[in-house]
């Protein structure tokens, strides 16, 4: 194993990892309220999904960091192609709830091994002082392409109008279970590319006592250094805010785009191709990261500097395409093509932000933490997006139900643009490397 091929495989299993998220996205409510559900109902479901995720992020970031990378990521896989397999079948509320439940496991264990697979592979070949940005950037520009590519699919197939037809005599399922299927199938492949593709380093055996024992130290010792460690302490909440905003954008934006359009279904159609261009955006950010990084560095203490200073440019960004998104809800008051690219500007820009954002983000957390606690600090990262996403959900509908989707994106933009502040005089001097 060296550099190039640990990059080429993360690059692919990035890929993989959301391909299938990337396929469910556009029609996944669209097929529970068209199988009878009510948008209540589907609220309920989702955010089970959501308490999923965030009960089990840590444990399974433990997980990963006690048994190894590869078989929790192949877990991942196998609990994803499960899930959209009992989405595409699900007829009920409380089938929708256990496939979601189901999704939700996946996507905690999902969370981080991956990144840090990569990290540690690099470590192994090049020393604690490999240069991580470039990996990190084609890995993240992958995942968006991923996104992009099956958003695009999984908005347009349904328009199609193709049934299938299963065998066994299974009932013909509709155009908008089709993405899901092919998610299925998409995450089968990501499971055989886990196990071929990613050699887990050496490690000693680990019986079931230890792993039982070794997950809540492991836990426990991540959370501690995420709390005493400053610069830590400073990019969990800054994830927070980062959850916060992409729940912001979509939780608003297939409705703005619905009322634009004047229907439901071009709506949707409408939001997988701002989505599609929004994740293109994002794959632009990320593989602009270390340049910008490099653009943006000091003599002194370059990397770290540039690094800081281009997350600091990404959040910036991020701030002023959400005040753009307000401004364009206030001045697009029309419908029609332009009123949608009026608001899908800012949306892309946005992606663009956070993709270079996440890529420097990453760099830095990671030089602060040793092996041993690389995916439990991915999953702590996670779970803070999820708590900002929460508390999106929360407080932003109402808001934007009572004020306008404009005042809900002014109140978010000023919180990123103000959240940036946690990056002053941000200590940079690695922790560190191992």
């Amino acid at each position: 194993m060296n550099a190039t091929s640990a990059d080429r495989r993360y690059a692919l299993v990035s890929f993989l990892t959301w391909l299938p998220a990337g396929l469910m996205i556009a029609p996944l409510v669209l097929l529970m309220l068209g199988r009878g559900l009510t948008i209540v109902q589907v609220g309920v479901v989702m955010t089970v999904y959501s308490l999923v995720i965030a009960v089990l992020e840590l444990p399974t970031g433990g997980l990963a960091d006690v048994v190894g990378r590869r078989a929790v990521l192949a877990l991942a896989a196998a609990c994803t192609a499960l899930s959209l397999g009992l989405l595409v079948l699900a007829t009920s509320f409380w089938a929708f709830v256990l496939a979601c439940g189901v999704l939700g496991v996946s996507r905690a264990l999902s969370s981080g091994p991956a990144e840090a697979w990569y990290v540690d592979t690099l470590h192994a070949v090049e020393g604690p002082e490999a240069d991580l940005r470039p990996g990190l950037a084609r890995g993240h520009v992958m995942e968006d392409v991923a996104l992009g590519v099956g958003v695009l699919a999984g908005g347009f197939v349904p328009l199609l109008d193709l049934p299938l037809d299963l065998p066994l005599g299974l009932p013909t399922l509709p155009a908008l279970a089709v993405p899901p299927l092919a998610g299925a199938v998409a995450a089968l492949v990501w499971l055989g590319v886990v196990l071929v593709a990613l050699p887990e380093p050496p490690h000693p055996r680990v019986r079931l006592g230890e792993v039982l024992r070794g997950v809540p130290l492991t836990v426990a010792s991540g959370v501690r250094v995420a709390v005493g460690d400053g610069v830590l302490r400073r990019l969990v909440l800054l994830s927070a805010v980062v959850g916060m905003a992409l729940t912001c954008v979509e939780l608003l934006v297939p409705g703005h785009l619905a009322a634009l359009t004047g229907s439901a279904e071009l709506g949707a159609t409408a939001y997988a191709v701002v989505a599609a261009v929004g994740f293109a955006g994002g794959a632009l950010g990320s593989g602009l990261a270390p340049a910008l990084a490099r653009r943006l560095a000091g003599r002194e203490a370059p990397g770290a500097k540039g690094s800081v200073r281009g997350a600091v440019a990404g959040l910036v960004l991020c701030g002023v395409s959400l005040a753009g998104l307000a401004l364009s809800a206030l001045l697009g008051g029309g419908s029609g093509v332009g009123s949608v690219v009026l608001a899908g500007l800012p949306y892309a820009v946005l992606f663009v932000g956070l993709g270079a954002y996440g890529v420097l983000r990453a760099e830095l957390s990671h030089h602060r933490v040793t092996a041993a606690e690389r995916a439990t600090m991915a999953s702590a990262a996670s779970l803070a997006g999820s708590g900002g996403a929460a508390l999106a959900n929360l407080t932003l509908a109402p808001l934007a139900m009572g004020l306008g989707t404009a005042a809900a994106w002014w109140l978010v933009a000023a919180v990123v643009l103000l959240s940036s502040l946690l990056f002053f005089r941000l200590p940079i001097k690695e922790r560190t490397a191992l």
